[in-house]
């Protein structure tokens, strides 16, 4: 038999050493029991990260026009005695009749009817006081102001807006009635009106065309939907005017809105019977308005069930991990695992506030950018 030549068999040695050896190294041999390099990594990585941490609790509101004002269909103040001007006239006692009123829903710009009686516009005119006598030459006061500067913006001029009713308003006075069909008398009654916000918009009527033109004619809000919110007093602290907040609506979307009122007296909290909305707890609770800028954002929605996000607590500018990646000491306390390249270390860490799915963290070692284990 040929022998094999003594290098290859010190070759094959070799191989074979060495295959033993990697063998050995991946824990299929040896005596050590070793796991690899690198078997000992988390599934998933994070790493610390710097952020505001919020959070918030969730109350119910509603989304609609907001409260509603009545309007009233009025008697002539001609009888009342107007001491700014010594004169007292008397007035007309035939029944008056509504003979139009808007259909719910519709906006009334300043300027125009808001219900007819007799067949003659009782227009609206922006303000916040309701008319209380006769205006009328030689009559002074706030409420001459109001009418005059409405009269101005309708495009009505040759007077100066001011507190005084002069020969010069009442001019104006007959061209603007002329132009709505009633008697050009050059005064203005408090039944040939309404003062209120302009533009506003019809809720509900409380007469029908054919009744007579005295009491409630209908009710109105104003134009822009807002969010009404009975809060719980106890909650209260968690709210101030100008304060952004966040709408969830019914279909899951948000909207941001910004407190615009807070009330300050108390309503509910009598035999465990709160007000609407307040969810039945009889906790007193206090009326808060959200404007929302954004209204395309809410679609059709009126008298919609919605959620406002207040904030009740926030930590800015801290370190924080995935709440996952929290860990139970054996020693007490919590602690992460710091992934550095193929190996791996538990780190102990403090715990601050909790919030979207993120924990703050702090203590030594602990630095931005930190690599963390995130067990599956």
């Amino acid at each position: 038999m040929r022998r094999r030549p003594r290098a290859a068999i010190w070759f094959g040695a070799v191989a074979v050493v060495l295959a033993a050896a990697a063998l050995a190294a991946y824990g299929l041999g040896g005596s050590d029991g070793q796991q690899p390099a690198g078997s000992n990594l988390p599934p998933a990585i994070d790493h610390v990260t710097r952020a505001t941490l919020t959070q918030t609790e969730r109350v119910n509101g509603t989304l609609g026009y907001g409260a509603a004002s009545t309007v009233i269909a009025r008697a002539s103040a001609a009888t009342t005695t107007d001491t700014t001007t010594t004169t007292t006239t008397t007035a007309a006692t035939t029944t008056k009749t509504i003979t139009w009123l808007p259909v719910p829903g519709a906006v009334i710009q300043a300027g125009q009817s808001v219900y007819k009686v007799d067949d003659r516009a009782v227009v609206l005119i922006s303000g916040a006081t309701p008319l209380y006598r006769v205006l009328a030459d030689g009559v002074k006061g706030a409420d001459v102001k109001m009418l005059e500067t409405n009269l101005k913006a309708l495009g009505y001029s040759g007077f100066e807006v001011d507190t005084a009713y002069t020969s010069a308003t009442a001019a104006a006075v007959k061209r603007w009635q002329k132009r709505l069909g009633w008697a050009e008398t050059g005064t203005v009654d408090v039944n040939q009106v309404v003062v209120g916000p302009a533009p506003m918009r019809v809720a509900e009527l409380k007469a029908i065309v054919g009744a007579e033109a005295t009491g409630p004619v209908l009710t109105y809000t104003g134009t822009t939907r807002v969010v009404t919110i009975p809060l719980e007093v106890g909650k209260q602290h968690l709210v101030r005017q100008g304060l952004s907040a966040t709408v969830r609506l019914p279909d899951g979307k948000t909207a941001t809105g910004t407190i615009a009122g807070v009330g300050t007296v108390a309503s509910g909290g009598d035999n465990g019977q709160g007000p609407p909305g307040s969810g039945g707890t009889g906790e007193p609770t206090i009326e808060v308005i959200v404007t929302i800028s954004d209204q395309a954002a809410l679609g059709t929605l009126d008298r919609a069930p919605v959620q406002l996000m207040l904030v009740t607590a926030q930590r800015e500018n801290v370190l924080t991990v995935p709440v996952g990646a929290l860990v139970a000491l054996a020693e007490g306390g919590y602690g992460v695992q710091v992934v550095e390249g193929g190996a791996t270390r538990y780190l102990a860490v403090k715990t601050g506030m909790f919030a979207n799915g993120r924990v703050e963290v702090s203590g030594d070692g602990v630095t931005e950018g930190l690599a963390v284990g995130v067990p599956s």
